[in-house]
This record gives C-alpha cells, sequence and structure tokens, in this order.
C-alpha cells in the first residue's frame, strides 16, 4: 500500500464522525417515515420537514452516497433497505440509536483523551461516581438511551434464541431486564415457560406493557429490585444480556455472586455479552467489539471482556464457565455453581 493510499485511509477514518450526524439529521428529520410508502420529490419533502429545499437537497444526496437513500428520478428520493431501518415504526429500527449516539455518545466522547489519561469514566471525571445517576438526572436522556437498548435487544434477540436452547428451562428470570424484550421473546417461543424481570421499579410500567401486548402477560411478571443489593430467589435459571460489560471487576462480582445466592445447585446463569476476541484484527466485528470497550471506558466504567475473563470472573462469583454458544455478534455465555 503506497503512502498516499495509507493517507487516504486516514483521512476517510479521520472524517467518519461526519456520517453519524448526516444519519441523525436524517433520523430527526423523520425522512424514512416520509418515504417508507415510496418516493418523494424534493420540494414534497423539503415541505414536509420544513426544511430549506436546497440544502435538504445536499443532505439527500450526501445520504444516497452512504446507501440510505437513492434517486428515483431527476428529483426525487427513495429509501433504500439500509435507509428503512431509519424508520421508527420499522421492525428493526435503529432511529432512537442514531439519535443517542449523536446527542449522546459522540458528546461524551470528546472528553476520551482525559478518560484515557486518568483511566475514569466521563461521571467520574465531574465528581460522580456512578454514570447512570449522573444520567438520571436529565429524565430525556434516560428516555432517548432505553428507546436504544430496546432496538439493540430487538436486534440480537432472533440470534440468541437461534443459538440457544431454552426449552429445559422452567423459570427464568432476567436480571436488568428492562421493559422485557428478550425475556418476552423468549417466552413466545417456549410456551411452557414462566420468567419474571426483575429492573429498578422505574421499569415495571414498560415492562407491564410490553408483556401484556405480547400475550405473554400472564407466564411473565415484573418484580422490582436492585440487582447490587439482593436477586430474589425465584427461578431456576438466570440470564443477563450486556449488564456485565457496564461494570468493572469489583461491581460485577456483586451481581453475579447476589445471582449464585439466588439460583439452586442445579441451576444455570446466562450472560449474553460481547466477546473480545485474544488477538483482535482488522475484521468488522473486532473493530466494534474495541469501539464498545472503549465506550465502557468513557460511559459507565466497565469492559468488554475476553473468554477467559469471563472464566475468572465467573471464578470468583462460584460459578464454572461450561460454555459459550455464538449469537451472531453477540454470544451466550453458559455458567453453573460452581
Amino acid at each position: 500500500m503506497s503512502s498516499q493510499v495509507s493517507a487516504l485511509r486516514l483521512f476517510d477514518l479521520i472524517q467518519s464522525h461526519r456520517v453519524t450526524q448526516v444519519i441523525y439529521v436524517a433520523a430527526k428529520l423523520g425522512l424514512a417515515e416520509l418515504l417508507r410508502d415510496g418516493p418523494q420529490t424534493l420540494g414534497k419533502l423539503a415541505q414536509a420537514t420544513r426544511a430549506d429545499e436546497r440544502a435538504l437537497g445536499r443532505l439527500l444526496t450526501a445520504l444516497s452516497t452512504i446507501g440510505i437513500c437513492s434517486r428515483a428520478g431527476e428529483d426525487s428520493y427513495a429509501l433504500t433497505e439500509v435507509g428503512a431501518c431509519l424508520d421508527g415504526a420499522a421492525e428493526q429500527s435503529f432511529k432512537g440509536w442514531a439519535i443517542l449516539e449523536a446527542e449522546m455518545v459522540s458528546k461524551s466522547w470528546s472528553g476520551m483523551l482525559e478518560s484515557v489519561v486518568t483511566g475514569k469514566t466521563g461521571a467520574q471525571l465531574q465528581g460522580v461516581d456512578d454514570s447512570f445517576e449522573l444520567m438520571g438526572r436529565t429524565p430525556e436522556i434516560v428516555d432517548k438511551f432505553n428507546v436504544a437498548m430496546v432496538e439493540l435487544t430487538r436486534l440480537v434477540t432472533p440470534n440468541v434464541l437461534q443459538s440457544y436452547d431454552f426449552s429445559g428451562i422452567s423459570h427464568l428470570m432476567d436480571v436488568g431486564g428492562g421493559s422485557g424484550g428478550l425475556l418476552g421473546a423468549i417466552a413466545q417461543q417456549n410456551r411452557e415457560l414462566r420468567g419474571t424481570v426483575f429492573d429498578l421499579p422505574r421499569c415495571a410500567e414498560a415492562a407491564g406493557k410490553h408483556l401484556r401486548q405480547i400475550d405473554v402477560g400472564d407466564r411473565v411478571e415484573f418484580v422490582a429490585g436492585d440487582f447490587f443489593k439482593a436477586v430474589p430467589a425465584i427461578a431456576d435459571a438466570i440470564i443477563l444480556k450486556s449488564i456485565i460489560h457496564d461494570w468493572d471487576d469489583t461491581r460485577s462480582i456483586t451481581i453475579l455472586r447476589n445471582c449464585r445466592k439466588a439460583l439452586p445447585d442445579e441451576g444455570k446463569l446466562l450472560l449474553v455479552e460481547r466477546l473480545m476476541p485474544e488477538k483482535p484484527t482488522m475484521a468488522d466485528e473486532d473493530r466494534e467489539h474495541a469501539l464498545s470497550d472503549l465506550s465502557m471506558l468513557r460511559g459507565p466504567g466497565g469492559l468488554e471482556r475476553t473468554e477467559g475473563q469471563y472464566r475468572e470472573l465467573l471464578d470468583q462469583s462460584g460459578f464454572d464457565l461450561v460454555t459459550s454458544y455464538s449469537a451472531g455478534r453477540f454470544n451466550v455465555i453458559e455458567a453453573r455453581p460452581g
């Protein structure tokens, strides 16, 4: 690779934040929703979004170069399959994630240098130990965060259902289960299974509504609590999705030990997490995991771990790591009480 090609590669990487902003503006203007039923002219789109027509045309040109929309005529634009995922009503939408990334994550990442130098999270650098506590001070940010997390869970769930057999479980508890997206889907596929979503009281209303909407409310309930204090001993299996990566080893062990106390000796623990490779490459998945790891450094203070690191963490918490199942870009890690 010549030095010029290398320089251009670096140049493109440096400017990649601009793509996030282009997608964000499209999300905020609701362009995917306006185009969901077919192509529209620039004039109609400008009128519907109350945007400057010429400026909107320039945005649509940029969106067409990254595959969000395409020209459908001299003055019309159509949505692509990728762009359809920016529609808030899409089965697999990432509109909420686009908004969270631009309004919260990218702004937080502007302080990444200080976090790398000090090893402290953005919250800790502001004198607050818990980033979730800091976020909780701004309800609208919490709402945006929750929407984005629901979208990510919806993406991961089909792979989890395909990779792991839940049929042998009679009562499954989702610790930190939020609005019940994952457990609700598991219960839909396993009609004999009973379930409990365990999370903070503020999640109760959304979870109850969701579980009733998907017709599993008679088998899956919500129980409020704090996994740092105690986990109820009511299930023969516990699942945690994207929970342990939020926390450092000390706090993770506290959560896992509380889960161990709640489980019978023949019970099982399931962790749905990214697995960092021992030797990361330039593969897309490895890059995604590494960037998520930095997001944990800057955000809540956790980390993405290798399988070996999870094995050690589980061992210190009273579990033996049994095996790991690939679930797309995530893994289902199965552990048993040791």
